[in-house]
């Protein structure tokens, strides 16, 4: 099998994708933008080839890439990238050289558009926020006069809270369309409720071969708006209800052989229309892993590899490697940004949690808008450790 990694160098713990490819008997090619010498020694002791490419952004290098490979091992079977940035690039180069082991464009439009997911989440049944297409301020006047105020505008094809911003008011609005953004943005009432996620690797049935769940307590828009400090874990175990709604929109998405990171607000109290307090509602969905270091967290939490799971998947479609049953966790995260002034040094966490740190590490530049500058990770078995955890990171001086 030849299996085509796109951007295998970063984040820098995806060479553990191409390694555990590699265990399976597969043949690892890499198209990377970093420089061959700069890329993990583990990377690059499992890719048969490396090309590197001017951008990954650039379709021509890639296609020149795609089709060099092709020239020198014969058809291409699989090729992915699980980076949200490049899901459209992928699909574009599987539809081109008939790559048929992945998304397609056709596919791609469902799961980039915040728009069109509500399709597929209501085919789930899964409760939808009201939107609206920004257009005109008049009719984003009508449209608020429906829902009320606030409401949360953003881009329709965009990477998590990237440029997304809550509308509390009449100025807010004005101040909104006076500098209004030129990318097509979608308006849509507020929802009450925290961020809950289902994450996993689905096989070609559009099944979970493995599932867990995230938990955000505050919002990636609010952190990245007030320049926060983030916080979230990867649960102990996944509730049933929310199982059942994970399911439901993964077979509703289509989404087969992949990894997946589907969003939901779990309500903070009942709201007309779409539930009562404790019931989930669609907020989008990410067919890829969950971004930065999440996978390393959800091995943490599940006492798993779900690299290999994922390479299982792409192999037999079923989990041969694993262990599935593992002795569970919470896997905190919990992000430092520079130029704030904390009680607890550096020295001092290490020194209170050395024990249970599973990572330890600088976030890059690229992710440190979500994440921080300044990242510790480390597994505990109670809430109230948790909270515990996230204090003595987080508490100013």
């Amino acid at each position: 099998m030849n299996f085509v990694f796109v951007s295998p160098h970063f984040p820098k713990t995806y060479w553990n994708f191409c390694e555990r490819l590699v265990r399976n008997g597969v043949n690892v090619l890499g198209i990377g933008d970093a420089d061959y010498n700069s890329i993990p020694e583990e990377l690059k002791n499992c890719l048969t080839e490396y090309y590197r490419v001017g951008s990954l952004a650039s379709y021509d290098d890639m296609v020149r890439a795609v089709g060099y490979f092709t020239f020198k091992y014969g058809k291409i079977d699989w090729l992915e990238s699980n980076n949200e940035f490049w899901l459209e690039m992928d699909a574009q180069l599987r539809t081109d050289f008939n790559i048929t082991t992945g998304a397609q464009n056709d596919f791609i439009s469902r799961i980039k558009f915040k728009s069109r997911m509500k399709e597929s989440y209501r085919k789930a049944g899964v409760p939808v926020a009201r939107h609206h297409m920004v257009s005109t301020l008049e009719a984003a006047e009508a449209f608020i006069r429906e829902v009320g105020y606030p409401v949360i505008v953003k881009p329709d094809n965009g990477c998590g809270a990237e440029a997304t911003y809550k509308l509390k008011n009449a100025a807010d609005l004005k101040a909104f369309y006076a500098d209004l953004p030129q990318a097509r943005y979608i308006m849509e009432e507020f929802i009450d409720g925290t961020i809950v996620s289902f994450d996993g690797v689905a096989g070609s049935d559009c099944v979970p071969l493995f599932y867990t769940s995230n938990y955000f307590p505050t919002p990636i828009m609010d952190i990245v708006n007030t320049n926060g400090d983030l916080a979230y874990w990867t649960q102990k175990e996944v509730p049933e209800a929310l199982r059942k709604v994970g399911f439901a929109t993964i077979k509703a998405f289509g989404a087969k052989s992949r990894f997946f990171h589907c969003e939901f607000f779990q309500l903070n109290k009942g709201k007309k229309g779409l539930g009562k307090k404790g019931d989930y509602v669609a907020l989008e969905v990410n067919m890829r892993p969950a971004g930065g270091y999440t996978p390393d967290m959800i091995n943490f939490a599940n006492s798993v590899d779900c690299y290999q799971i994922w390479a299982d998947m792409v192999c037999f479609d079923e989990v041969r490697n694993v262990d599935l049953v593992g002795e569970k966790h919470f896997c905190v995260y919990a992000g430092r940004r520079d130029g704030k002034v904390y009680r607890h040094s550096h020295e001092e966490i290490l020194e209170k949690y050395g024990a249970v740190m599973k990572m330890c590490d600088r976030i890059p530049d690229a992710l440190a808008l979500d994440m921080g500058n300044q990242m510790y990770m480390a597994t505990v078995d109670t809430p109230e450790e948790r909270e515990a955890f996230i204090q003595f990171v987080h508490e100013l001086a």
